[in-house]
């Protein structure tokens, strides 16, 4: 008998194990909460590596359409100091697929294809050991039995109340992200600033940080330090003298507040920040380190509902790799194994997700710290040789 298996979250790890299963003839729901696949923005682009997101495609048998998709020019990298001046300017080397860029929307909408995904379905709660199988209620008053529930449903998942009682922490770290539409035509100015890839700028404790999508879209990122709380006293969190409290979503009072908090940066890396259209107010959680749980028949996590990081550059990539090895191994595991397997997988995961939330929580501290040699520092080490 095959089993009833549900994936409650749609983003890159939930659609990767979905697709593998659904490639492998084994029939699962995905359960997400957004009520149409483009009800929201979905951010700004993600780098799959070769060895962790680009591996999951290909086991979902999608490696030709993510290559007409992908963007290699992407993986260029440029890095100036707070003066404007160009420290470091990476291009990758023709035919280098290592990182390549792709946009979150264009990766969603890939995996999606056939799958038999319930739009709109809000999960409230996840009981293991319900009459019938594991119980997962929603918003809506209903509710449904499987013999598998993955938890794929990002920070705040309602999946992971089941097997451990772990809550996101704030980091220090908060996000400003603002955007500019069609910038090769209505900025050139600035799309040369940033070139083909990304563009980063490194100073005490703040950075700013540009990134190409596609079709002239540039997502920016200013990235500081600051309680919490930071927009209800900025004077008092910020230094920032005079300056009341504000909605961090209000254009007309983040712009003059960026432009002082970055006081003194070079004007065109100012520019980045006043010609945004919108902001949006992201502070950085994570999960602790090593994060793991007791294992729940019936019940698993992967991506950041198991291992919430730091975002830089892994998240996505582990969550799709983690789907397309939960996908296998149910796919292999014989009657009877199936336990066993989730098991092992859990095993697998948690003790390569320990690692990478290391490397990030160290990699956070460097990039948005006192000393902005480190951040440099960073680049160059992961650069090859």
């Amino acid at each position: 008998m095959r089993h009833r298996i549900a994936v409650v979250g749609a983003g890159p790890g939930g659609l990767t194990l979905a697709r593998v299963l659904h490639r492998h003839g084994h029939p699962v729901t995905v359960l997400e909460r957004d009520t149409a696949p483009d009800a929201r923005p979905l951010g700004g682009t993600l780098d799959l590596h070769e060895n962790l997101g680009q591996r999951a495609i290909a086991q979902a048998g999608l490696t030709t359409a993510f290559e007409r998709l992908a963007r290699p020019e992407g993986q260029a990298m440029r890095i100036l100091g707070t003066d404007g001046t160009v420290l470091r300017d990476w291009r990758p080397r023709p035919g280098e697929r290592a990182n390549p860029e792709i946009d979150r929307g264009q990766l969603r909408d890939l995996l999606l294809g056939p799958l038999d995904v319930q739009w709109g379905t809000n999960v409230t709660e996840v009981v293991p050991d319900a009459p019938g199988g594991v119980l997962v209620r929603s918003a809506d008053g209903s509710a449904r039995t499987y013999d598998l529930v993955v938890g794929a449903d990002g920070a705040w998942s309602r999946v992971r109340g089941a097997l451990s009682p772990a809550t996101p922490r704030y980091t220090g770290v908060t996000l400003l992200e603002t955007s500019l539409d069609d910038v090769d035509t209505t900025h050139p100015d600035l799309a040369r600033l940033i070139g083909d890839g990304a563009l980063a700028v490194y100073g005490v404790n703040r950075a700013v940080v540009a990134q190409r999508n596609s079709g002239g879209h540039v997502k920016v990122y200013a990235q500081f330090r600051a309680p919490l709380d930071w927009h209800t006293d900025p004077a008092h969190h910020l230094g920032l003298t005079g300056r009341p409290s504000l909605d961090p979503a209000d254009r007309e009072a983040v712009r003059p507040l960026l432009e002082a908090l970055f006081d003194g940066w070079a004007a065109p890396v100012l520019d980045l920040l006043r010609r945004g259209t919108t902001f949006a107010h992201r502070p950085l959680h994570v999960l602790p380190v090593g994060h793991t749980w007791d294992h729940v028949p019936g019940v698993t996590l992967l991506g950041d509902a198991a291992h919430l990081m730091p975002p830089l550059g892994v998240g996505a990539n582990l969550a799709m790799i983690e789907g397309a090895e939960l996908a296998e191994t149910l796919t292999q595991a014989r009657a009877g194994e199936v336990d066993a397997a989730v098991r092992a997988f859990e095993e697998r995961m948690q003790a390569r997700a320990a690692t990478f939330a290391e490397m990030t929580a160290a990699g956070l501290d460097r990039l948005v710290g006192p000393d902005p040699a480190t951040a440099i520092a960073l680049f160059d080490d992961l650069q090859p040789a």
